[in-house]
């Protein structure tokens, strides 16, 4: 059985808005810090649409792959950590998140999340080509 925080982390490698705000509770305790910018929401919707998908992932990102996901729990919150290849200006990069997140029932009620930022990726990174 797959945790909320691996279902996130594949929707998010999809772009899949739906799934996201199927996933992110309506209200939702959501904070997040990115290298140049502190964000917070309160629906699902907001956190889908305008925060992930409106600037983080935008139409000019493409997705190209989710390089690992690795889950764990800490008392009562859980653990979860992906790293995305993404394509933007048709430079490579990988981003990192960790997020540690509250559910109840199916649906993530509380979460933060630490991005690394778009990091530059060179042929000698070490991960496979894409596709």
């Amino acid at each position: 059985m797959t945790t909320a925080g691996e279902r996130f982390a594949q929707a998010l490698g999809r772009k899949d808005q739906d799934a996201l705000c199927a996933l992110l509770a309506d209200p939702i305790d959501f904070q997040a810090l990115t290298p140049r910018r502190h964000w917070q929401a309160d629906t699902g919707r907001q956190v889908a649409e305008e925060i992930i998908l409106g600037h983080w992932f935008d139409a000019g990102d493409d997705i190209l792959e989710v390089c690992s996901v690795a889950t764990s729990q800490v008392v009562d919150c859980e653990h979860v950590a992906y790293r995305l290849r993404v394509r933007t200006d048709g430079r490579d990069y990988l981003v990192e998140q960790q997020a540690y997140y509250r559910t109840d029932g199916p649906h993530i009620t509380w979460m933060r999340v630490l991005c690394s930022g778009y990091q530059p990726l060179q042929a000698e990174a070490g991960l496979p080509a894409p596709g």
